[in-house]
């Protein structure tokens, strides 16, 4: 469906597993990548330099006005452009587990400022190089799940439910700028902390797919290299569940 070379893409929270798939498969489709974490990037920046790609290292907060605008005047600089951005750095990990009602009222906040706040901060920081070319692509990243209304952790599905309506409201004020907005939502992704923090929990979870076995980043890859390129171009404020079928929207 099109190649991506010569396009640039931000990938927020590029250096963790999935960040890191997702800086990878855009290099090699072609784009020159911004890895662009509060963690230190330059180990992804290393893997697609060696393989012969092009990347940028931004060490960024994402709920920080200031580190955003840094984030892109830096990818600009770089590159003199911006046509991708992958919303992807989150909260996720550390979150507290349990009721509702016992969210610590700092962590409900922290949670909404990066995973929320940030995304709505990195969309505006980048959609004037956007307008300015007539064409780009946000694309947020959600979590399967919103649609299964998982408990326990109420703060970070709550957060991951507002990218579906930023995403659908984005969508109708930038298409005029032929910029396009979709929503790419994983299934649970187990790495070794959490294989070790919840066993058993990815057992339960391969059980419910169509296609029974434990997803991997690489699975999310193919969907968001597709939403950043030129075959995505009439595809907006949609959203895309990578799941093995474990349940259907």
């Amino acid at each position: 469906m099109g190649t991506l070379d010569g396009s640039v893409a931000i990938v927020t929270g590029g250096s963790g597993d999935l960040g890191r798939a997702y800086c990878l498969g855009l290099a090699e489709a072609g784009a020159d990548v911004v890895i662009a974490d509060v963690v230190d990037p330059s180990g992804v920046v290393a893997e697609i330099t060696s393989a012969g790609g092009s990347a940028l290292a931004v060490t960024v907060d994402i709920s920080d006005p200031d580190s955003v605008a840094a984030m892109s005047a830096a990818t600009l600089e770089a590159f003199g452009r911006i046509d991708v951005l992958v919303n992807n750095a989150a909260v996720f990990k550390t979150v507290t587990i349990g009721s509702f009602d016992e969210i610590p009222l700092e962590e409900w906040d922290r949670v909404m400022a990066v995973n929320v706040r940030g995304a709505w901060l990195c969309a505006r920081s980048v959609v004037s190089a956007m307008r300015e070319r007539g064409a780009g692509r946000i694309i947020n990243i959600s979590s399967n799940t919103v649609w299964k209304g998982v408990p326990g952790f109420l703060h970070y599905v709550t957060s991951k439910s507002a990218m579906i309506g930023f995403t659908r409201a984005l969508a109708r004020e930038v298409g005029e700028h032929g910029i396009t907005v979709n929503t790419v939502a994983p299934d649970y992704i187990p790495d070794a902390i959490l294989l070790d923090q919840y066993p058993g929990h990815d057992e339960a979870v391969v059980a419910q797919r169509s296609i029974a076995r434990t997803q991997v980043p690489d699975d999310m890859v193919g969907t968001v290299v597709f939403l950043a390129g030129p075959g995505a171009g009439f595809i907006t404020g949609q959203s895309f569940l990578v799941n093995g079928g474990s349940h259907f929207q």
